[in-house]
């Protein structure tokens, strides 16, 4: 049988890494793994506890760790947190394991998805959580693009389509 193969989600909060990778594990039949979800599964605890716990460098240490052994399995869809390809090692072993697909996301329709979720730590602060999105996409957005083995638009399409593009742009 041939090795199975696997997808590694990239991108900003707010991009539908999630949803995406659901519909796109279903469709190819492979398990699928959120890595915040698995942190939380780990700790016993939400994303936003850990960040008041242990700061953004816990968390990022916690996040490296979930990741390098989520990138070991075999057959894998991974929605990764928006902020883990900040981390070299992170993004050598998203680009050794799998075939990394950034899911570009414009900032208006970050804000949208995310205006009433409590749940993204980044987002929790004083700042304009556009200003807080612009300043991440400019650090974070030429990460992703170094890392993805291709780049998917996802603004105005719904989820269905978007794992549709993604599958038909794969090699297996």
């Amino acid at each position: 049988m041939a090795e199975k193969r696997n997808i590694f989600l990239v991108g900003p909060m707010g991009a539908g890494k999630s949803t995406i990778g659901r519909h796109l594990a279903d469709q190819l039949h492979l398990d699928f793994f959120d890595s915040d979800q698995e942190i939380e599964r780990r700790t016993g605890a939400d994303i936003g506890w850990v960040f008041d716990i242990e700061g953004e460098d816990g968390f990022r240490k916690r996040e490296e760790t979930v990741i390098s052994d989520l990138t070991e399995k075999q057959g894998i869809v991974l929605a990764t947190g928006g902020g883990s390809v900040l981390s070299r090692d992170v993004r050598n072993k998203l680009s050794a394991r799998g075939i990394v697909v950034y899911l570009e996301t414009p900032i208006d329709k970050q804000v949208a998805r995310t205006q009433r979720d409590k749940r993204r730590p980044l987002l929790q602060t004083e700042e304009n959580p556009r200003d807080v999105l612009v300043r991440l996409s400019e650090e974070r957005n030429p990460l992703y693009e170094e890392v993805a083995d291709f780049v998917v638009q996802t603004d105005e399409q719904s989820a269905k389509v978007v794992a549709n593009q993604i599958i038909d742009r794969l090699d297996f």
